[in-house]
């Protein structure tokens, strides 16, 4: 890799402005640090939070551990366990936001890495972070668009008449086809200019804020059988069927519902390169994308939680939803109200667009990394993946991420 200090020196200042004619300071700052300025620069901070908004999903993340959520502490841990990770993911993303001020870089993590740990260990920790964090990102695309492709096969399931009614249950190998198939669509969105990635992102902020508000208050109203709010505030459920008795132990797995949610808001440090005056949009970005997630995702834990009537009857798995908890929760609400579940099937079609919204996101912001990092030389055929084509897209990042996220389901 090339050492950040080692790179030569590119205009600065005055070569950086924007079309009014004024001084863009994320492009100014980024050739201060060596760079030479190759994507579209054209996100606002609107877009640039969309985007961390996005990937963070709140439909996305609870919808898919909910589960887990309810196994292990149930109500207190999905209800306390969320503030309890919001508070600590927030200290993370102000750290992060204040050091991304400074080094605005598509690199994100890896860059700063360099920057803060001296010369003598700047490789090992820039090289070391750098994998972590591509890695991570080609595993969180690989889970949401997998968890996706699960829900579509849950939707299926529910709109033949139910696990309990002789409805279709897909096989394994055909929800590899719908995340095969996700991927490929992801690919070719994130192909296009970031202009219409930018249109993408915010819709996509709109669909997750207006989504949560719609569900959070329309499932308990619905619902027959509501719980009570002593349930809701002080259930601690120990009936994990996994044989862990230790409470503290049961209500740190609990915690993983929240944290899984609360991630990806580095997505914000991946687009700077492509965000206007990136040094204080790219830092709004992560802090406010955090901020309302914890917010908005309160509430949609809140209004779920409260029609929650039987644990053990949502997580078995001969339920009509196969013991996908958020799914029965949906589709017993509206056939206990109305006689059937269509209700239930239309509000996880809101939470599934959010879904494919966050696996859009998300391989947006691997493209980003992986190109900041093979323009580093820190990847194998480095020179192939940092290319970007007449639209400014890092279209070869593009599709290596969504190849290689394809390629770990398959596990």
């Amino acid at each position: 890799m090339v050492s950040c200090d080692e790179k030569t020196e590119l205009p600065s200042h005055h070569a950086a402005r924007n079309r009014n004619g004024s001084l863009d300071s994320g492009h100014a700052r980024l050739n201060e640090l060596g760079y030479k300025q190759e994507l579209k620069r054209d996100l606002s901070v609107l877009s640039n939070f969309a985007f961390s908004f996005s990937i963070i999903s709140v439909l996305t993340g609870v919808t898919t551990l909910y589960n887990n959520g309810l196994r292990f502490g149930g109500p207190v841990s999905v209800v306390y366990g969320w503030f309890i990770a919001g508070s600590f993911t927030m200290l993370v993303g102000l750290s992060m936001a204040e050091i991304c001020s400074s080094y605005p870089t598509s690199g994100g993590l890896y860059y700063w890495s360099a920057k803060l740990a001296g010369p003598k260990w700047a490789p090992f920790a820039s090289w070391i972070t750098g994998w972590f964090n591509i890695v991570g990102q080609w595993a969180v695309t690989t889970s949401v668009d997998f968890s996706l492709a699960q829900l579509i096969q849950v939707i299926i399931l529910l709109s033949t008449g139910g696990k309990n009614g002789g409805g279709y249950e897909a096989s394994k190998y055909l929800v590899i086809a719908f995340h095969g198939g996700i991927l490929l669509l992801h690919a070719i969105i994130n192909s296009l200019p970031i202009s219409w990635l930018s249109f993408f992102g915010q819709l996509a902020a709109a669909w997750n804020v207006v989504g949560v508000l719609v569900l959070m208050i329309l499932i308990p109203s619905v619902a027959t059988e509501r719980a009570s709010a002593k349930f809701v505030f002080t259930h601690f459920n120990t009936d994990n069927g996994e044989g862990i008795g230790s409470t503290v132990y049961i209500f740190v797995l609990g915690l993983l519902m929240s944290q899984y949610t609360l991630t990806g808001y580095d997505a914000s440090a991946h687009m700077t390169e492509e965000t206007k005056n990136a040094d204080t949009n790219g830092p709004k970005g992560i802090i406010s994308s955090i901020g309302i997630s914890i917010i908005v995702g309160f509430g949609y834990i809140l209004g779920i939680t409260f029609a929650v009537t039987n644990i053990p009857s949502l997580l078995d798995e001969n339920n009509d939803a196969g013991g996908y908890a958020i799914a029965e929760i949906y589709y017993q609400a509206f056939k206990s109200r109305y006689g059937n579940g269509v209700g239930g099937i239309i509000c996880l079609g809101v939470v599934a667009v959010a879904i494919f919204f966050c696996g859009m996101s998300s391989v947006t912001s691997n493209s980003r990394m992986a190109y900041a990092f093979s323009r580093d030389g820190a990847m194998p055929f480095s020179s192939l993946w940092h290319k970007v084509n007449k639209q400014e897209v890092p279209i070869n990042s593009v599709w290596l991420s969504a190849f290689i996220s394809f390629c770990m389901a398959l596990t």
